[in-house]
């Protein structure tokens, strides 16, 4: 091989590794601009802002027939009021498994039995 056809070889090679780094820096950099959704709420209530104006909008009662349907009244008038549910499924339903109950305190399975949600670990 002539040493003109090495130069020639030796600059594409080059090229390619130099055009490869950057691209791959663009597609880490694109990957890294996304909202990981887990650690973004503990880096919001760690940060300050100096923001002088805040907006919210309360969270909106679900109206929907088939919802309102199943819904107590007590559970309505929390959603009318913007008090957060006690989350999704409705009433509480205790974890009887076995592995889990082996884990688990005197105290914590007292509260499953009388059907409310744990307080205590």
């Amino acid at each position: 091989m002539s040493s003109v056809s090495r130069r020639v070889a030796l600059v594409w090679i080059g090229s390619m590794l130099v055009g490869g780094g950057a691209l791959s820096a663009v597609a880490l950099g694109a990957g890294a601009k996304q909202k990981h959704h887990r650690h973004s709420a503990a880096l919001k209530a760690s940060t300050t802002t100096t923001s002088t104006s805040t907006t919210s909008t309360p969270r909106a009662s679900n109206e929907d027939a088939t919802h309102e349907a199943g819904e107590s009244a007590t559970r309505e008038a929390q959603e009318a009021n913007g008090v957060p549910g006690a989350g999704p499924g409705g009433a509480f339903t205790p974890n009887e498994d076995a592995t889990h109950e082996a884990g688990e305190s005197a105290a914590r399975e007292a509260q499953e039995d009388s059907g409310q949600r744990p307080t205590v670990p």
